[in-house]
């Protein structure tokens, strides 16, 4: 057949149509199902090590999360950390009902087979701390072990049946719960889909088909290397999904889990939930084994933007990016890497770059706001209202004084002084000069300001330098006028968080800082920011970190708004209209 462009876009449409039935619409409706692994998975591979105090913390933040099943130890021969908060779950009392533990289904390999015989010992921990939801870990093609010589998967399922048989007779459960809540991993699930699927496949038989007394609750799998591409995880994924569903277990839940390597973990993780997985168990940040995981805050987030109403009722996902930063600076000692997806301190630039598909706005979510921007503009209400929100309430307040503040603003316009008026230091100056009396929160930010002030003057002279640089570089009438075009702005100031040089959404976002809409950015109307971010935090040392958070924290929110305004107007082509 002939090319034709007609045909073409008719089968791009039809290969969109199929990605949006099998998976938008899958992940968009599922009822997603979360094991926060935050305790144990964000402390493997780590310099710092988990204290008491740690763990602690972190419990606090995923329970923030209306997270309800927490892994909460790993056990091992050694007391460690682990048994320290286990025991302090057991000294409070703690509901149990909803933390678990992991175990190995046998703790060594002896002469090629499995010990069957030695209950593991973090069974044993289990049962003392009263740990009755039990995560059992396997491998299915361990080299170790001499399969079908000295071990089969019969054997294996029989060693699982009777580790499970002894969970029920031998941990004491909570009153009202009638059975443990117990799931396996599958640890080496791709190598042996890979070499052993007939292997993996019966084993997933005998696990659906156990009596219901004694049947687990889910089931696991894992790519431990993060080496596989999505569509083979959604194969595998589908696999098993299907072979649960056919031998009786369809309520049964599939949970993955996909380490870090070659950056796929996400995409993955999120093709095995539209393939047939009904959750993850991970931690809330990616930090981890070897390089890192699939976080259940960033796979959680894109069910969000995709319109899942089910993940939004069940869990406080506005309070995911605080827990995960607070988990990785618990962890690591650090803030999260600022372009880190979701919780990194620039995770929203993008979001003001692109469009992207639909309304989803992350800054919005978050409940991120642009500072307000008091101008020559500000009515006496906005001015009245932006002390209160900044000083509370005051009788000096009112209508009066604010009006004040208002033709100070204008007698300063004409007179050329160039002040902002946004920051705690900013406006209390101008209530000041307007003849109110400061409060002492008002007088605290001004000795604050002014004793920062000498090293801001040098700050301010070092990007007024950087922006003279590019100001006389720029041609006829336009060189050293004070002003930059928008390619000389974004080469200068703009590229290090917005990469995307020529999108409409850069240049509509540009607008944001053109106050007077002149199609270029007056040094006086930048130079509003960068005294804002020196007012509001005086401990700034460096131009680039007035810079940086003059971008961050002041012209990038208000940038958000110039789009959202600009986005009601935007009409695009898509194989999606």
């Amino acid at each position: 057949m002939a090319f034709s462009i007609a045909n073409e876009v008719a089968r791009a449409k039809a290969d969109i149509e199929r990605v949006r039935i099998e998976k938008r619409e899958r992940l968009k409706n599922m009822e997603f199902f979360l094991l926060d692994n935050s305790i144990r998975e964000s402390t493997v591979g780590q310099l710092r090590s988990h204290t008491l105090e740690t763990k602690l913390e972190i419990f606090r933040h995923v329970q923030k999360t209306r997270a309800k099943h927490i892994v909460v130890a790993s056990f091992s021969h050694m007391t460690r950390v682990d048994d320290d908060f286990c025991q302090w779950i057991v000294d409070n009392n703690l509901d149990r009902s909803g933390l678990f533990s992991f175990s190995e289904v046998s703790d060594r390999i002896v002469d090629g087979t499995y010990d069957n015989e030695t209950v593991p010992v973090s069974m044993l921990k289990n049962q003392k701390y009263g740990l009755y939801n039990t995560f059992f870990e396997a491998d299915l093609a361990s080299n170790d072990v001499e399969w079908d010589v000295k071990f089969t998967i019969k054997d294996m399922c029989q060693l699982v049946s009777k580790w499970i048989h002894w969970v029920h007779d031998n941990i004491k459960r909570d009153a009202g719960d009638s059975k443990p809540m117990i799931l396996l991993n599958m640890r080496d699930l791709p190598l042996a889909m890979t070499e052993y699927p007939e292997r993996v496949l019966e084993f997933v038989t005998f696990l659906s088909k156990m009596p219901e007394k004694y049947r687990m609750f889910a089931l696991a799998f894992e790519d431990p290397f993060g080496e596989y591409l999505p569509e083979e995880l959604a194969a595998w994924t589908a696999a098993i999904r299907r072979t649960m569903n056919a031998n009786g277990w369809s309520s049964g839940k599939l949970l993955v889990h996909v380490h870090q390597k070659w950056d796929l973990q996400t995409a993955s993780q999120l093709d095995c939930l539209s393939a047939g997985a009904d959750g993850v168990w991970a931690s809330m940040c990616e930090e981890g084994a070897a390089l890192g995981h699939a976080c259940s805050c960033v796979t959680m987030m894109n069910l969000v933007r995709m319109g899942n109403e089910k993940i939004v009722k069940d869990y406080n996902c506005k309070y995911l990016r605080t827990a995960a930063m607070e988990i990785t600076r618990l962890t690591t000692g650090k803030d999260p890497h600022p372009k880190q997806p979701i919780y990194g301190s620039r995770a929203v630039d993008l979001v003001f770059g692109f469009l992207g598909i639909g309304d989803f706005d992350v800054a919005d979510f978050f409940g991120m706001e642009a500072p307000n921007r008091i101008t020559t503009l500000a009515t006496v209400d906005m001015l009245r209202v932006r002390l209160e929100h900044l000083f509370g309430e005051d009788k000096q307040f009112n209508d009066e004084i604010c009006g004040r503040m208002k033709k100070v603003m204008l007698e300063d316009l004409r007179s050329g002084r160039k002040e902002e008026y946004m920051s705690e230091a900013g406006i209390a100056l101008l209530f000041d000069r307007s003849g109110g009396k400061l409060t002492e929160r008002m007088s605290e930010v001004i000795v604050n300001m002014k004793s920062a002030a000498p090293h801001h003057e040098a700050i301010i002279a070092d990007i007024r330098k950087l922006w003279d640089e590019y100001d006389y570089n720029e041609k006829g009438l336009k060189k050293g006028d004070g002003c930059l075009e928008f390619d000389s702005f974004y080469h200068g100031f703009m590229a290090p968080y917005f990469g995307c040089y020529r999108c409409r959404d850069t240049k509509k976002a540009f607008q944001a800082i053109d106050m007077d809409s002149d199609n270029k950015v007056d040094w006086n109307e930048f130079l509003v920011y960068i005294k804002w971010a020196l007012h509001q935090y005086p401990e700034i040392t460096k131009a680039d970190q007035a810079m940086e958070i003059a971008f961050e924290k002041g012209i990038i929110p208000a940038m958000r708004d110039e789009k959202l305004r600009n986005r009601q107007n935007y009409k695009g082509t898509s194989f999606r209209n």
